[in-house]
């Protein structure tokens, strides 16, 4: 047997090598219960970013709008809490961002119902500090999200 096939090549992984090896590993979302596809199953990962672009565009043009005489360090400081307040408000109380609506996406807890404005919180203060957003499990969810028992879903 070739190295390569038993540990996996650095392009595919070692989630590739196992599977070769005859691992099950499921579809996203399903140890959460939620569909493969169609509404309620695992947001994809390119409608998350695009959603994140969307809305850190939009918060960093209001801070610019509204803070038009700072400086560039001072606006995107000020972007930034303009979006942990757009994200609390929005995710507490509707489900989803400006953002995540255009594209169809929307945060719910693990068991479905609307996330509340405490887990908005906890959410909303890992997103700003970026790291946990970075960090996934393998149902594609963030650090921010399992923290604050959350998941993004399709509408």
């Amino acid at each position: 047997m070739d190295n390569r096939q038993a540990i996996g090549s650095w392009l595919s992984g070692p989630r590739a090598a196992a599977e070769d090896m005859g691992v099950d590993f499921g579809y996203r979302g399903q140890r959460l219960g939620l569909p493969e596809r169609g509404p309620g199953s695992v947001a994809p990962l390119g409608r998350r970013f695009g959603a994140l672009f969307v809305d850190w565009g939009t918060c960093f043009l209001i801070a610019y709008g509204l803070f038009a005489a700072s400086s560039q360090q001072a606006t995107s400081n000020r972007a930034l809490v303009i979006f942990f307040v757009l994200s609390v408000l929005t995710v507490g109380t509707v489900g989803s961002t400006p953002g995540k609506r255009i594209f169809g996406l929307r945060v719910v807890s693990e068991s479905g119902d609307r996330l509340g404005f405490g887990r908005a919180v906890v959410r909303g203060l890992l997103l700003c500090l970026a790291i946990p957003a970075l960090v996934w499990d393998r149902d594609g969810r963030g650090l921010h999200d399992r923290l604050a028992r959350a998941v993004q879903v399709r509408i």
